[in-house]
């Protein structure tokens, strides 16, 4: 007495019962997982706000880097200990291509252009292919870059060193001043507003090296994966032919990326090319159908949709029913039993006999 009975239609399941003096919290740890869960889900990107964000994020990258204080006596002193320790390795070698490059004016004129256009053309290019053809895999890619480009603000910020062009007591050459070109941010007209001594990392490196990994990774065709990686190969003898950065330089682009890299595969668990190339619309954006991952995925596995199929169910609906089985006549014949008809009478038929209703004595 004094309980109430629930009683559950046949064919449903019945919701788990709270324990006593819990109440529903829709921000307990089970949503707080989901939401997170669904934030590390790969997401349809949006146009508008991924130029939003990469304008928003080069203006930044470029305001502190700029802000960071140039420290020239630390930035020589840097420069001198680098190549110190090159020469101690014997890989000491960015004088003697940097003469070499020079002596041929059309190639260290094109290297000089080469080092002012491509570091953002070739990035930018990627980042719209990976929009358009790996939606599932742009965020990724994108933190990988953002990440590495992070680390190496710290860089800047924490160990100044001047490029080689500007080293006192050597015999390098900027390519930029003798040829009249343009080439370099911190060179010509453009010294006055850009930070000279923010060499180490090279985000040369760090780019291009980003671009050609991630072309080598997605891309199908063969030559388009050798191009990838021919392109951070080309940009490391670049910057060391016109004097920019030591080689050393490059390997420090090499360790941000290789940070950018872990903290993406923290984030989404998996490295852009393991994640799927095409995802489903988000069901936040009004306006968009949902599509299948896989077209032959089963409408009843959780998380597809089905798509609505009316040719295929007025079809079954106006399909009639199936006409119910009649036997052939010989099998009828064959099949029924034949009543015993009594001899034919010429005067007719006989007649029709009684039953008996005498008894037995």
């Amino acid at each position: 007495m004094g309980e109430t009975t629930v009683k559950i239609p046949e064919g449903t399941t019945a919701p788990p019962t709270p324990p006593a003096g819990a109440t529903a919290d829709a921000s307990g740890p089970a949503s707080r997982t989901g939401r997170l869960h669904r934030m590390r889900s790969p997401r349809h990107p949006r146009l508008w706000f991924e130029i939003l964000l990469i304008a928003v994020s080069y203006w930044t990258y470029s305001l502190v880097r700029n802000a960071v204080p140039e420290q020239k006596t630390q930035a020589l002193h840097n420069a001198d200990w680098i190549w110190d320790v090159e020469r101690s390795l014997g890989l000491a070698f960015e004088e003697s291509v940097n003469h070499a490059v020079n002596s041929v004016t059309w190639l260290v004129v094109a290297m000089n252009y080469y080092y002012a256009t491509l570091h953002f053309i070739v990035t930018i290019a990627v980042l719209v292919w990976l929009y358009r053809s790996h939606p599932g895999r742009y965020a990724a890619s994108r933190l990988i870059l953002f990440a590495t480009t992070g680390a190496a603000l710290v860089g800047y910020y924490l160990y100044p060193l001047a490029p080689p062009r500007l080293m006192n007591g050597q015999n390098f050459i900027d390519t930029v001043q003798v040829h009249e070109t343009w080439g370099s941010m911190a060179s010509g007209n453009f010294k006055a507003v850009s930070n000279q001594y923010a060499a180490m990392p090279s985000m040369h490196i760090g780019w291009s090296l980003w671009c050609g990994l991630t072309i080598f990774a997605l891309a199908r065709t063969p030559w388009v994966k050798i191009l990838g990686l021919l392109y951070p190969t080309a940009t490391l003898i670049v910057i060391v032919a016109t004097a920019n950065h030591f080689w050393l330089d490059a390997v420090g682009g090499i360790i941000c990326l290789a940070f950018g890299f872990g903290v993406s595969y923290v984030w989404y668990r998996a490295l852009p090319h393991q994640l799927p190339r095409l995802i489903e619309d988000d069901d936040e954006r009004p306006g968009r159908r949902r599509r299948l991952r896989h077209p032959g995925t089963h409408p009843g596995t959780p998380g597809t949709a089905a798509a609505p199929d009316p040719v295929g169910q007025a079809a079954r609906t106006a399909q009639p029913a199936p006409p119910a089985q009649v036997p052939r006549t010989g099998q009828a014949a064959r099949t029924a039993p034949s009543p015993r008809r009594a001899p034919s009478s010429p005067h007719g038929p006989p007649p029709r006999s009684e039953p008996s209703t005498q008894t037995a004595p």
